[in-house]
């Protein structure tokens, strides 16, 4: 941690290093401290940066090199997931249970190594969502909550941050709906972080961190 930079609550949101800086490994940890007030994460987001740590550890700062993103058109829909989504009996809602979606991303019981998603980023995403910026996808299945994602929307920019499924298919099913509808918005990107096989069976793809970055500043700013 001696080669990263340390922020403080009382240095301005924008004080984050240039995403370039960000170390290789682990994984591009570029920052540590400061908060999780909207200014400073709008701030992060828009400069490819993104937290992610543990319970008892400072906030980290990440921006890997290089980096996932689905692009929605690209998005892999299987025959059995298409066959699924039209006689599952599967239901989209878009930002009706928020916090619902955040708190089942975190739940133990579906992540038994472990979660990032503590009682103060739930608040802070929280407030991001009261303020119009992070939003949920969620799959309803006879009235209950059995899948969905929650991320944040800059521009023509969606940043993915967590999904969960209760039953086969329903964070799929999520992502397939969000694919369709940020395409309808001509939203350009999804941004998925750091790569995982179940990502990429879907159609994400690694690009270059200096790509990724061009590809925010050709399309993060606009309306939300």
């Amino acid at each position: 941690m001696n080669n990263i930079v340390w922020l403080s609550e009382h240095d301005p949101p924008d004080a984050f290093p240039p995403a370039e800086n960000a170390l290789h490994e682990p994984d591009g940890l570029l920052a540590a401290g400061g908060d999780l007030k909207p200014a400073r994460l709008l701030a992060a987001y828009r400069r490819g940066i993104f937290p992610w740590y543990s319970r008892g550890q400072p906030i980290l700062w990440w921006s890997p090199d290089p980096r996932t993103v689905l692009f929605p058109q690209q998005m892999k829909v299987s025959r059995s997931l298409a066959k699924r989504a039209r006689n599952s009996g599967f239901e989209t809602r878009f930002d009706t249970d928020f916090m619902g979606v955040m708190r089942a991303c975190g739940d133990r019981a579906l992540r038994p190594e472990g979660t990032w998603i503590t009682r103060e980023m739930c608040a802070a995403y929280a407030e991001l969502h009261r303020l119009g910026y992070a939003h949920s996808v969620e799959t309803w299945l006879n009235g209950e909550l059995v899948g969905g994602l929650y991320g944040v929307r800059l521009g023509k920019v969606f940043f993915g941050e967590s999904m969960f499924s209760r039953v086969s298919d329903a964070s799929k099913f999520a992502l397939k709906s969000l694919c369709e509808h940020l395409i309808e918005q001509q939203v350009a990107i999804i941004d998925c972080q750091m790569a995982t096989p179940h990502l990429l069976s879907l159609g994400a793809c690694l690009i270059p961190r200096s790509e990724f970055l061009h590809l925010l500043q050709q399309h993060i700013d606009g309306s939300l």
